[in-house]
């Protein structure tokens, strides 16, 4: 039986969402956050901690540590919960590698720096089904907020990542480089596709008017309500309006650490002379 744990981040706003099987114990991660505090740039594993006690009161076997994308807003704690949990595999979707393209420009990263996508365990295809044991999980594309970002359906289990959020708050943002609103449009077109019934677990949850978290809901609900791009929303009409939107945003707060480390795999800068890792933070003069 199927049963699907929570992990929320208030920091980010983002949930972790564990997945696992109570009769036959096999689990996988989706989006684990590593608590990273800016002032200071402090690393912490708060949210890593409670995810393995968790795992281990349960006797369960993690098998994938799963990323919906390169995410800009928090980093992965990939590799941590991959330390405690060697036989895990960490794993993404193949377009991958366009975004390590994009970002070692951008960082101006040196030569050595893979773009092939051989820092993760496993690349994955658009509609490829893997088994986490007794668990199987099906690879749904829906680029648009990035070019790698997937959704993975586990029996009636949605997970949208940064595609779909709840229907009061609408959808992902598209101003990232690559990131297209027609294409998310038509990778949620996909997503509605599905049965009505079919649960959907979003990756982030802001509570729009101060509302209680929030992360479930489903199908037939985003595609009545969603209050950016419900059944009715024509694709112009979207794009007009993501673009209009995404014009008016800034940066998340911590897009600069975040994409350094999660187009890594969630792996941290090597080490220095003097036994640190840094970021590198590019300057934009205007």
């Amino acid at each position: 039986m199927i049963e699907v744990k929570p992990f929320y981040d208030a920091a980010t706003f983002t949930l972790t969402f564990l997945v696992y099987d109570s009769v036959s114990k096999d689990a996988v991660v989706i989006d684990p956050v590593m608590d990273y505090d800016p002032q200071g740039s402090v690393i912490s594993h708060e949210q890593s901690d409670a995810i393995t006690e968790f795992l281990k009161n349960k006797n369960l076997s993690l098998h994938y540590i799963i990323e919906t994308h390169a995410h800009a807003d928090h980093l992965s704690s990939s590799q941590v919960l991959k330390k405690r949990f060697p036989k895990s595999q960490v794993v993404i979707h193949e377009k991958i590698k366009e975004v390590q393209k994009i970002f070692k420009g951008v960082f101006n990263l040196e030569e050595s720096f893979p773009t092939d996508g051989s820092q993760f365990d496993r690349l994955l295809k658009d509609d490829e089904t893997f088994n986490a044991g007794s668990i199987t999980i099906k690879v749904l594309h829906t680029p648009g907020h990035t070019p790698a970002c997937a959704s993975f359906l586990i029996e009636n289990h949605l997970f949208t990542g940064d595609a779909l959020f709840m229907p009061d708050y609408g959808t992902g943002r598209c101003d990232f480089p690559s990131g297209s609103s027609e294409n998310l449009f038509d990778s949620i077109q996909k997503i509605y596709q599905l049965p009505d019934s079919t649960k959907v677990y979003v990756g982030h949850d802001y509570q729009p008017n101060g509302r209680a978290l929030e992360f479930e809901s489903t199908i037939g609900e985003e595609k009545r309500s969603n209050i950016q791009l419900n059944e009715h929303t024509k694709k112009d009409d979207f794009v007009q309006f993501r673009n209009r939107r995404d014009n008016t945003l800034k940066a998340p707060r911590l897009l600069l650490a975040s994409i350094q480390v999660n187009i890594n795999a969630g792996h941290l800068p090597k080490p220095e002379s003097n036994g640190k890792s840094y970021l590198k933070i590019p300057l934009n003069v205007s």
